[in-house]
């Protein structure tokens, strides 16, 4: 009997010392700011993708799905969204308080603002125009624990954490333009259709803080690739429209996701 015991105790401290969070650290979105609509994500072939509109800005909408804080090192077309190098999980990221959500809206310039994200031309693509168009058309977190539970003040915006790797600039970002050349050598590239633009500036603070990494590994990688829908219906991953689709044109009190730009005057 006594054995019994202490068997369930045992049991008890191996589950107590168990993770308590079973699923992503993080969950990842894009929104089409021009439209406020979060796009779809289309399961294909073991990839997640979303369907892009030229010429619209668009956000990286991220969500802590834990009660700890979390660090994101944000991946767009294989640069660090924050340093501007090409993308390794060790560099700078984004720090999430316990279940926050934030939008990351651009390359980040200053601590006060950032260039838009914006679907462009594969040519205008800023990966392209650095001669990095190899990984265009994919947007990627890594996502790391803090190693010690210390309680910190909410912050909104989200701060940024040093990486053990972070330079502001780094030799193959300053390389000749030579988009044309690249993306011709590259059989990916010529392939995917539209990149993420460097677009206008926006007002963005920030601040820093610190962050300990509980592992040197990220505990998660996730990614979405994207690409013009003509490009997605070409590669199966979204059906072919045959004929106009019914919409109910009923109004609605709630239609939409966010607040868009108004058009402008002519």
């Amino acid at each position: 009997m006594l054995h019994r015991i202490l068997a369930s105790l045992a049991t008890l401290a191996l589950l107590a010392c168990a993770p308590a969070h079973a699923g992503p650290l993080v969950d990842v979105s894009v929104v089409d700011r021009d439209t406020g609509e979060w796009l779809a994500q289309h399961p294909h072939r073991g990839d997640l993708w979303v369907a892009g509109t030229p010429g619209n800005r668009y956000s990286v909408r991220l969500t802590n799905t834990t009660g700890e804080r979390v660090l994101v090192v944000l991946s767009v077309d294989g640069i660090n969204a924050i340093t501007g190098q090409t993308a390794n999980p060790s560099q700078a990221g984004y720090v999430l308080e316990p279940w926050q959500t934030t939008e990351v809206t651009g390359w980040r310039k200053s601590m006060n603002d950032v260039a838009q994200f914006v679907f462009t031309d594969l040519g205008d693509s800023y990966a392209a125009r650095t001669g990095r168009p190899r990984n265009v058309g994919v947007i990627g977190v890594a996502a790391f624990r803090e190693a010690r539970a210390y309680r910190y003040p909410q912050y909104t915006p989200p701060p940024i954490a040093r990486g053990s790797m972070e330079k502001r600039a780094e030799a193959e970002a300053a390389a000749p333009a030579g988009s044309s050349r690249g993306i011709a050598a590259n059989d990916a590239a010529r392939q995917q259709s539209i990149g993420t633009g460097h677009g206008g500036r926006e007002w963005s603070p920030t601040s820093r803080t610190g962050f300990d990494r509980a592992t040197r590994q990220p505990e998660q990688v996730s990614e979405v690739r994207y690409d013009e829908y003509r490009r997605l219906v070409a590669l199966g991953v979204v059906p072919r429209r045959h004929g106009p689709t019914w919409r109910d044109e009923s109004p609605r009190a709630f239609p939409g996701g966010f607040v868009a730009d108004p058009p402008r005057y002519r």
